[in-house]
């Protein structure tokens, strides 16, 4: 029988691997951890901040309200109060079409 590796999958990650994958810095989360009641990262004995797949979700989240439609900080509150998780969906279909839209330009690039 031969032997099948696992895949390893990491359950936390450190508030630097979340902004190096956001190009954000480390003390914008902490300042959105402070405002946003939904990025609740657990803390290890020394104090450091452990975010799970669904905390980077939500600051993900708060970074496309923020950053990309540009929502002040109350208003992305009052949206993520309303209604989070047709949020999310929207915020994915987006990104999908940003991926699409730019592997389209990368094709379009490459005819003669």
């Amino acid at each position: 029988m031969p032997y099948k590796e696992k895949v390893i999958e990491k359950k936390y990650f450190s508030i630097g691997e979340v902004a190096e994958m956001l190009d954000v810095a480390t003390s914008l989360i902490r300042f959105w951890e402070s405002e946003f009641d939904i990025i609740k990262p657990k803390k290890n004995r020394k104090g450091n901040r452990q975010f799970t797949r669904e905390d980077i979700e939500n600051v993900k989240l708060i970074y496309h309200l923020v950053k990309e439609k540009g929502y002040t900080l109350q208003g992305a509150k009052d949206l993520i109060k309303s209604n989070t998780g047709n949020l999310k969906d929207k915020m994915e279909m987006t990104q999908r079409l940003r991926e699409i839209r730019s592997f389209l330009k990368q094709v379009y690039d490459q005819l003669p």
